[in-house]
């Protein structure tokens, strides 16, 4: 069957399951997913001082890495010339699509990988935004999300048209670890992060990513790794909630997602995205954050899931290789 002959179905099932979901009870957003507290700036760090990060031959102030209007471009051959938007974006409003998205389109965990996005879905989405059609789900302010609706509300149809195809072009790495843990190191929020402290505690039902290194990481460089804790059996549940082992069958998300989740349009690919970005996704769909036609499917969907099966679903997601 062809895949986009399956969405009458999907919408139909959705429907039936509407008043059951209706009345199902509160579903509270767990704070712990939307980590926002900005790390505190190493006291005596100079803002002219160069940096550098491993393989690449580029060097930068920390001033520049922090330049939303200029961000580094660690490794330049690695990709093709940046569109102006994705190199510099345009003043006063619309941010370089590069420092939040890096040049390649990798991203980071606070915001979403863009890279092998189909490029009509990445125009869909940014005006999803501009509508306030899709927004977070965080119970408090989240900084990414506040950029990327202050890009949405200005960016203009080209420069939108030119970021979408350049970042579509591009293959996506997967730079995620999941790893099943009873306990993990303790973490400290940063903004949209984790990092590591002193200590370990119980992960419990929670999902939690950090950065490998840190520095690297605030350095914005496009190769450091990253390492999502989730609780033990996460991965093997998510890929039978993935193949419809939840609620009902139309909880798979190979339905529409593909059989390796590596998207069939309209939907799109989710193997080897941050699991932490593709958990608060779900959380948006489950409380209503994202409110436009074509999140509706996905609304009921979550409707159907627990907490434990999204944190596992997004787990599974993230092992695959894109």
């Amino acid at each position: 069957m062809r895949p986009r002959r399956w969405l009458p179905v999907v919408l139909a099932a959705c429907l039936a399951r509407a008043a059951v979901a209706q009345a199902a009870p509160a579903f509270e957003v767990p704070a712990w997913a939307f980590p926002m507290v900005p790390a505190a700036a190493a006291p005596g760090r100079d803002p002219a001082a160069l940096h550098t990060v491993p393989g690449s031959a580029m060097q930068y102030p920390r001033s520049r890495v922090v330049d939303v209007f200029q961000p580094p471009d660690w490794f330049p051959d690695s990709h093709p010339p940046m569109p102006t938007v994705v190199a510099r974006g345009r003043r006063p409003a619309v941010m370089a699509c590069g420092f939040c998205h890096l040049p390649d389109g990798r991203g980071r965990p606070e915001n979403a990988s863009l890279s092998g996005l189909p490029a009509a879905y990445i125009i869909a989405q940014v005006r999803e935004m501009q509508r306030r059609e899709r927004q977070t789900a965080a119970p408090l302010p989240y900084l990414p999300a506040t950029f990327m609706t202050t890009v949405a509300d200005a960016v203009s149809d080209a420069e939108l048209a030119e970021a979408a195809a350049y970042f579509a072009a591009m293959p996506l790495a997967r730079r995620v670890r999941v790893v099943e843990a009873e306990a993990i190191p303790s973490p400290i929020a940063g903004i949209g992060l984790y990092r590591p402290g002193p200590g370990s505690e119980p992960l419990g039902q929670r999902l939690i990513e950090m950065a490998d290194d840190r520095e690297r990481h605030e350095l914005r460089d496009p190769t450091v790794g990253y390492v999502t804790y989730v609780p033990p059996g996460s991965v093997a549940r998510g890929a039978a909630v993935a193949r419809g082992g939840a609620a009902s069958a139309l909880s798979a998300c190979t339905t529409c997602h593909g059989p390796a989740l590596r998207g069939m349009a309209p939907a799109p690919p989710l193997a080897g995205r941050s699991p932490s970005a593709l958990l608060r996704q779900l959380l948006a769909f489950r409380t209503g954050a994202r409110a436009s036609a074509a999140a509706a499917p996905m609304r009921m969907v979550t409707a159907e899931l627990t907490l434990a099966d999204m944190i596992a679903v997004a787990a599974y997601a993230g092992s695959l290789e894109p």
